[in-house]
């Protein structure tokens, strides 16, 4: 249920402002969670925060967790999906450094609405470039699409200005849920060089 797909564009930028933050401390590393209603954003940033689920309601505004993890300051943004809200989520994307996307991978009558409002943040100027890891939420349900179908149902394969990855997982069960990067990424941040390596896992 938690395969992780082949990160592609593996060259190309993620997080280097981790290394680059161990002389800065008390910078943050802006993580945004997006995704439509009910696809399971703050379930999942619970379950990262280890925090109890049992008591779940819509997002209406935002949520903010910040989450102290090998001397680095991870502030993850939860913003509603619900269609009035979306036109609000520019607001949230100056400074991102890292974008995860929640897909509810057994709602395929919406996979269509998803995909799309993905695509139109991908062509956001300020997003330009920022990592995106999409969660292809809900595998423990039995109508749950697999995380390969989803990638060529959106169309992924087509994306070539940034790194990008799909990652099943469970905000339920918690199963797949960790930000999660393979080991050897080299990596450079916003408009610098390519830098250092560095994973994710763990950091969660």
């Amino acid at each position: 249920m938690s395969a992780l797909l082949p990160l592609h564009l593996g060259h190309m930028g993620l997080l280097s402002i981790l290394r680059k933050l161990k002389s800065a401390p008390d910078q943050e590393v802006r993580i945004l969670l997006l995704g439509l209603d009910n696809a399971g954003k703050t379930t999942l940033l619970k379950q990262l925060a280890s925090e109890d689920i049992s008591h779940i309601t819509p997002t209406q505004g935002f949520n903010i967790k910040s989450v102290q993890s090998q001397g680095f300051k991870l502030n993850v943004w939860d913003i509603g999906g619900q269609r009035k809200i979306r036109p609000y989520w520019r607001n949230y994307f100056e400074n991102t450094d890292i974008l995860i996307y929640v897909i509810d991978s057994a709602d395929r009558k919406r996979f269509e609405e998803t995909g799309q409002e993905l695509a139109e943040l991908l062509e956001e100027e300020k997003l330009s470039c920022v990592p995106v890891l999409i969660f292809a939420n809900k595998q423990d349900l039995l109508t749950a699409a697999p995380a390969s179908e989803i990638a060529e149902g959106l169309n992924l394969h087509t994306i070539r200005d940034r790194v990008w990855q799909i990652q099943s997982c469970s905000a339920l069960t918690g199963e797949g849920v960790q930000v999660r990067l393979p080991e050897g990424l080299v990596t450079w941040q916003r408009g610098t060089q390519p830098a250092w390596s560095v994973s994710l896992v763990g950091l969660i």
